[in-house]
C-alpha cells in the first residue's frame, strides 16, 4: 500500500509537535530574544521532516533513487547480504535532505535483517559494513536488488516497515532514516549506473540505473 505523503511525514509529527509547544511557551513567558532559538530549531525540525511526493519517471523498469542526497559511491562490489558481487550505488542524505525511504524497484521483499553497529559518518565508505543498518533483498523479476539503510553521524534510528513478502512498487515509501545517513543499493552487474560519483539526486524521481533491457 503507498504511503499517502503528508508532506509531513508521520515519524516527525512528535518532534514537531514538542517543539512547536516549546516555542510557543517560550514566546508567551520569555522576551523574543530567548524564544527566537526555539522558532529556529521548530523550522529545522519542519524541514527535516518534510516528506513530499515525488513523480515516477516514465522509463518503465529504470531502478529509481531510494532517497534524497548526493552520490558518494558506484563501484563493483561484494554484496554481503545476497552473497553475490555487485555493483554498488551510495545516496548520502545530509540533515537538510528528505529522509523517507523509497523502493528503488518493483518486486517482492526477499529478505529483511536489521544489524546494529557504529555511527561513524555515513560519507564514508566504511559506514556501510560498521554503522547500525538495515538490509532489504529484494527480488525483481528474478533479478535481486539490495537496499540497505546506514545510520550515520547524528542518525541514531533506522526505520523500515515492510517484512519478507510483501511486495513493493518502485518510489512506493517503505522506511525512514532520522537525522543524516546513507542509502546502499547493490544491483547486478550487469545494471548500468545512470549516475555519477558527485551528482545530486531526488528519491523515486531521480534514475539511478538502467537494464540492459530497458
Amino acid at each position: 500500500m503507498q504511503y499517502p505523503h503528508p508532506i509531513l511525514a508521520r515519524e516527525g509529527w512528535p518532534f514537531i509537535g514538542a517543539t512547536l509547544a516549546a516555542s510557543l511557551l517560550a514566546s508567551f513567558f520569555l522576551p523574543l530574544g530567548w524564544s527566537l532559538p526555539l522558532w529556529l530549531i521548530t523550522a529545522f525540525v519542519v524541514q527535516f521532516f518534510r516528506d513530499p511526493p515525488r513523480a515516477l519517471p516514465a522509463r518503465a523498469g529504470a531502478v529509481v533513487a531510494p532517497a534524497d542526497g548526493r552520490i558518494v559511491s558506484v563501484e563493483r562490489c561484494a554484496d554481503p547480504y545476497a552473497q553475490r558481487d555487485a555493483l554498488k550505488i551510495s545516496v548520502f542524505m545530509n540533515v537538510f535532505n528528505v529522509h523517507s525511504n523509497r523502493s528503488p524497484v518493483d518486486g517482492r521483499v526477499v529478505s529483511v535483517n536489521y544489524f546494529p553497529g557504529r555511527f561513524v559518518n555515513a560519507d564514508l565508505d566504511k559506514a556501510s559494513l560498521e554503522n547500525e543498518r538495515n538490509a532489504l533483498v529484494i527480488d525483481c523479476g528474478g533479478q535481486l536488488v539490495t537496499t540497505v539503510q546506514v545510520a550515520g553521524l547524528v542518525a541514531r534510528r533506522v526505520l523500515c516497515y515492510v517484512r519478507p513478502g510483501d511486495t513493493l512498487q518502485r518510489g512506493q515509501r517503505f522506511g525512514f532514516i532520522r537525522f543524516g545517513s546513507r542509502v546502499d543499493v547493490y544491483l547486478p552487474l550487469h545494471a548500468q549506473p545512470a549516475v555519477s560519483i558527485g551528482e545530486k539526486v531526488r528519491a523515486t524521481s531521480t534514475v539511478l540505473a538502467l537494464w540492459p533491457q530497458a
